[in-house]
């Protein structure tokens, strides 16, 4: 059963388990989340529930995406994600999902944002380790020769040069839930998630 909530990345801290084992884990406020839209195997071709996350101002988004929320009953919300799933029978417009979906021992797979780092060299880039560190060297942190002569002439794509690093969508899979707080909506995950405080995740149950 595919299972998943949006959620806010609060930080991290450490917690003990089962004795004397220290886990660092993510804390993450998931949910509650609302069903502003079913989507059906008739109607759309596949069945599929669109959840929203947050709340937002009414004057804060425009009239079709206000209409939308206002045919569904619900007050606007914040953020939107669709989430596939097997049953659809299974939701209702306007259900409320917390994170009792998930209970410890659970595997997730989150999708966050990862930090922008803005415009970086190759070294904290992709990791290339430089030249030579004395004096007269010229060549330091410098991405090297690109091998463009007559042949090939040109840059091939794809090579690993300096550029815009980091503010990218990221998955990590196979993460597990340590504790769940349902009054809170509060979900431990052991490890790192991606993306700075406060940003957006998405959590879905494991596909592996």
């Amino acid at each position: 059963m595919s299972k998943g909530i949006i959620g806010k990345k609060l930080g991290m801290t450490q917690v003990f388990a089962g004795g004397d084992e220290l886990i660092p884990v993510t804390v993450i406020q998931a949910g509650p989340c609302k069903v502003v839209q079913k989507k059906t195997l008739d109607v759309d071709g596949y069945n599929a529930i669109q959840i929203g996350f947050g709340t937002a101002k009414a004057q804060r988004v425009n009239k079709p995406s206000a209409g939308h929320f206002k045919k569904a009953g619900i007050e606007v919300a914040r953020m939107l994600r669709e989430l596939r799933v097997e049953n659809i029978d299974d939701y209702e417009v306007g259900q409320e999902i917390g994170a009792d979906i998930f209970k410890p021992g659970d595997y997730v797979d989150i999708t966050g944002t990862s930090k922008g780092k803005g415009f970086q060299g190759v070294i904290k880039r992709h990791g290339f380790g430089g030249g030579r560190a004395t004096h007269g060297s010229e060549f330091h942190r410098a991405p090297g020769a690109l091998g463009g002569h007559t042949f090939p002439g040109k840059v091939f794509k794809g090579q690993k040069l300096p550029g815009h690093m980091g503010s990218k969508r990221v998955t990590v899979q196979n993460l597990q839930v340590v504790d769940v707080d349902p009054v809170r909506n509060i979900i431990l995950v052991r490890g790192a998630v991606p993306g700075a405080k406060n940003g957006a995740v998405m959590l879905r149950n494991a596909v592996k």
